[in-house]
């Protein structure tokens, strides 16, 4: 019996391997184009974006930035309702190209942010993104990766549902229960993420800028 499960784990993987590269490319794809539009900006519009992140290093000195409480709370609510859009998506036979525009444009933001700081500061700018890009992200990143990736594969399963009910026999109960505890580990990651990027990612980032200027 646990070798009849182990053997079915091993097929599920490798037939979805293919979904799991797929959304790890798309999100990729959107990280290069990030770093390209920073480089299609001219220089006016990189002056503007840089004046107000300089602004924001100047609070970040004075410790005017927002109490780390009200921080974790914003930005740990921003994610869930994020994945939880993704999650409904997944329910949904049509939410397939909306999971890949999303992880694209997650992408894009990464790319953007760590481009932009990079562009305008070089190897000072790598050390700002290194303490305040990178951490939450090392969380943040592959619970939307894992999160796209369950959730479009939950939504192929509703497809093949609907069109081959007769020889596709699977209760759809099983597949929702696996489906929804999954979302509970991105859930977790989620929480993970929003503890560093409110209560360890800025004040490293504070002691980086004040060694930097």
């Amino acid at each position: 019996m646990l070798h009849k499960k182990s053997f079915r784990s091993k097929i599920q993987l490798s037939e979805y391997s293919s979904i799991y590269t797929f959304i790890t490319v798309l999100f990729l794809i959107g990280v290069i184009f990030g770093a390209i539009i920073v480089n299609s900006m001219n220089f006016i519009q990189k002056q503007d974006l840089f004046f107000y992140l300089h602004q924001f290093f100047d609070q970040l000195q004075d410790g005017l930035i927002i109490h780390e409480q009200q921080l974790f709370q914003h930005t740990f609510f921003y994610h869930v309702k994020y994945v939880l859009f993704i999650f409904i998506l997944g329910l949904s036979i049509i939410g397939i190209p909306l999971i890949w525009i999303f992880i694209f444009l997650k992408g894009i933001v990464v790319g953007f942010s760590v481009g932009f700081l990079v562009n305008q500061m070089a190897w000072k700018g790598l050390f700002v993104a290194a303490v305040s890009v990178a951490p939450q992200n090392l969380f943040i990143i592959p619970a939307y990766l894992i999160a796209g990736s369950f959730a479009m594969i939950f939504s192929l399963y509703l497809i093949r549902k609907l069109f081959l009910n007769r020889t596709y026999h699977d209760p759809i109960r099983t597949h929702f229960a696996q489906y929804s505890a999954i979302f509970v580990i991105v859930i977790a990651l989620v929480f993970v993420a929003s503890i560093v990027e409110s209560f360890i990612s800025p004040n490293i980032m504070q002691m980086v800028i004040e060694w930097i200027y």
